[in-house]
């Protein structure tokens, strides 16, 4: 009895110590991601609990036929590994507006000539992340991406992010 109590006590501490880290207030910095068309992300995370945040993100991703801007919220989790490096995943959706410029023969696959396109999507965001001990945080996260409208597929987005915590 006493070997079940003790273990018991270890993994209620350790369950503790692991939902026990800092989340910065506030951070806001550049993602940059590769998703049909490398692009930066200009991105803001907001501290809502003891383990949550909402980040949002302004991104801009382009390739040689078409140009994209994405507007996107997702809710995270966060779960501490030790010390400043965390982990985390969440849910999130978005908007976005794609402009196509096929008018070049090379590409005789799409039919849109000079053409625009509003879409919408859903997200999921995983990724693993280190604070550093002055206001720097860096990440690496994948993100999927179902299309609602444009292409009506999914994308894996891989992002390397630096942001400033304050």
């Amino acid at each position: 009895m006493k070997k079940v109590i003790f273990l018991f006590t270890i993994i209620s501490a350790l369950t503790w110590q692991a939902n026990a880290q800092e989340i910065s207030e506030n951070a806001i910095g550049l993602r940059f991601g590769e998703s049909d068309g490398f692009g930066p992300e200009i991105n803001y995370q907001r501290h809502l609990g003891d383990n949550n945040r909402l980040e949002l993100g302004l991104a801009f991703h382009s390739e040689k036929h078409w140009n994209a801007i994405k507007l996107l919220g997702i809710y995270q989790w966060v779960w501490n590994i030790d010390g400043g490096f965390n982990w985390y995943a969440g849910p999130g959706a978005g908007l976005g507006l794609v402009s196509y410029d096929t008018k070049d023969k090379d590409y005789p696959f799409d039919d849109r000539y000079d053409d625009s396109e509003a879409f919408a999507f859903i997200t999921g965001d995983i990724g693993i992340e280190y604070n550093f001990d002055i206001p720097l945080m860096l990440s690496l996260d994948m993100r999927p991406q179902f299309n609602l409208g444009y292409r009506d597929n999914v994308s894996f987005d891989i992002g390397l992010s630096a942001r400033y915590q304050f």
